[in-house]
């Protein structure tokens, strides 16, 4: 949709452009002009055989286009219009086109933030490269201020933080407050395009917000300027370029002169001394499109946003770290939970091959307890049994894997890896099997029947790390030392431990062992080597 920008003693407006337009000092024109040398009805531009027509009406002062009286004009793309005082500048309806970023060395974004692409222009004195002092952000006390002016600067500035303050909403995404932000600056400062740029985990500027002023094509391609960004970034000063088209500062920036740029305002996010981003505005249409009083307000907006950002940042970040230290804790004891969670102990987030040694403890005839006495009885007991063998296994700083029902999987050697992970594992089970004496005391007090556990041990290298999807993640382990351990658990009599050779190749004849017949197991291709616990040595 055309449209044209008129700027006057009035201030600055943007108006859509009709088959047939009249312009004047009257109220009945299709746009008022409120301009005291301008003629009640001053000229025309209708729309003829596919494009613009500007007509003067025999005006007093005349009507000129890029500096030129005429009488009539076909009008260009960026067309200056000047009837008395004030300019007016012609923009036909845009074609759309992509989006990409150029010279940050971005891959091209999918998403809709994409609209934007970083680019660059050429420009004289008319830029400001540090105008930060612009928006200064303090206040003065009530008898220090000098005169209406200064009074109403601060106005603006409590005013645009107040806009920004209102919109933020508790709890909202880092991608919805930049919206928010984002459609707070347009309500304060006219503008065609804006956009929100963080830096990601690389330190790479990404967009996250991008926003277009009503009647601009949402889908155009919208360019930023990389020395703009890279200045604002490197100097954390603010840049207002009232050309972009004559900014000695940008000569390499041929994207921004392409793209007919020729107002700009980019400010960086700032919170303390850290750099979190950058926030810009543009204007294709007009020269002089942003005063310093736009960029002050734009500033303070950039101020508040910046809070706002590193707030929302910084409790997603709690959020998170509160999440995973959960998980740990219950996976791990609590003094290598810690360690992980300070960083002291890594866990690495991908697959990785680690030799660990995995238990397994079985509740024999559970499902017959189960049909014999009341549910709530039996989960009652159930969660005392988990109790007490999760309190020993983390004595040992073994890691709870999972609980399958009756049963429990748990790893010595992952996440956290020991020296003496075998024997770790085998004398957490020897004391998992004496403290069923103590429980079974408290089941037969209450006329529950005994519960005996049957454990199986095995050693071997397997893939661990997080897996599921991205809603639901866990910690655990995966390979065919998995599967043995579990074997030799279902094979595993009442009361009995069972241990593989590769566990018991790692035990150093610390431990009363026995050996059993070789079992075919199911899934295996050959009979294995399966060794009974009978006892073990004092522990040093």
């Amino acid at each position: 949709m055309a449209r044209i920008t008129i700027m006057g003693p009035s201030g600055r407006q943007e108006r859509q452009l009709f088959r047939h337009n009249s312009l004047g000092r009257h109220p009945r024109n299709t746009h008022q002009v409120l301009d005291r040398v301008v003629s009640k009805e001053h000229c025309h531009i209708d729309l003829v055989a596919g494009h613009y027509v500007l007509r003067d009406l025999g005006s007093l002062n005349g009507t000129f286009v890029n500096g030129q009286r005429v009488q009539e004009r076909r009008l260009e793309p960026g067309d200056e219009i000047t009837i008395g005082s004030t300019r007016i500048v012609f923009e036909p309806a845009r074609r759309s086109t992509h989006i990409s970023f150029d010279g940050l060395g971005a891959e091209e974004l999918q998403d809709a933030t994409n609209r934007f692409k970083i680019g660059d222009s050429d420009a004289g004195p008319l830029i400001r490269a540090k105008v930060s002092v612009l928006a200064e952000k303090t206040f003065f006390a009530e008898e220090l201020i000098e005169d209406e002016a200064s009074l109403r600067r601060d106005y603006e500035k409590l005013r645009a933080s107040y806009e920004v303050t209102r919109a933020i909403e508790i709890g909202t995404s880092v991608t919805a407050l930049c919206n928010k932000i984002l459609e707070v600056a347009f309500r304060l400062v006219p503008a065609d395009r804006g956009v929100i740029l963080l830096h990601d985990d690389r330190g790479l500027l990404e967009p996250v917000s991008v926003r277009t002023g009503e009647g601009v094509d949402p889908d155009q391609e919208v360019v930023v300027s990389k020395t703009v960004l890279d200045t604002v970034v490197r100097e954390k000063e603010a840049v207002l370029s009232h050309d972009a088209s004559s900014d000695a500062r940008f000569q390499s920036a041929q994207s921004v002169i392409m793209q007919g740029i020729r107002s700009t305002m980019c400010v960086p996010l700032l919170h303390k001394d850290t750099v979190l981003g950058v926030m810009m505005l543009d204007s294709k249409l007009a020269t002089h499109a942003f005063t310093e009083k736009d960029l002050a307000l734009f500033e303070t907006v950039a101020s508040q946003a910046a809070i706002a950002i590193q707030n929302t940042l910084f409790a997603k970040k709690l959020e998170q770290e509160a999440v995973m230290r959960e998980r740990f804790r219950r996976l791990l004891s609590p003094a290598i939970a810690e360690q992980v969670l300070s960083g002291e102990l890594e866990v690495k987030k991908g697959g990785e091959l680690r030799e660990t040694t995995i238990l397994f403890a079985d509740i024999r005839g559970f499902t017959g307890i189960s049909e014999s006495c009341a549910p709530q009885v039996v989960v009652d007991a159930l969660n005392e049994y988990f109790e007490r063998m999760v309190e020993i296994v983390f004595r040992y700083e073994g890691t709870l894997d999972k609980f399958i029902g009756d049963e429990m999987m748990v790893l010595f050697g992952a996440p956290v890896a020991h020296l003496d992970d075998p024997v770790r594992a085998v004398r957490a089970a020897l004391e998992m099997q004496a403290a069923m004496a103590a429980l079974n005391l408290g089941h037969e007090a209450r006329g529950l029947p005994p519960f005996e556990i049957g454990i199986g041990i095995n050693t071997g290298e397997v893939v661990a790390g997080y897996i599921g999807s991205s809603e639901a993640l866990e910690y655990t382990v995966i390979g065919d030392p998995v599967n043995t351990g579990s074997r030799l658990c279902a094979i595993a009599k009442p009361g009995q431990t069972l241990i593989s050779e590769g566990t018991r190749e790692k035990l150093g004849g610390q431990f009363e062992l026995r050996e059993l017949p070789d079992e075919q197991l199911k899934g295996k291709t050959r009979p294995t080597k399966v060794f009974e616990l009978l006892g073990g040595a004092e522990r040093d």
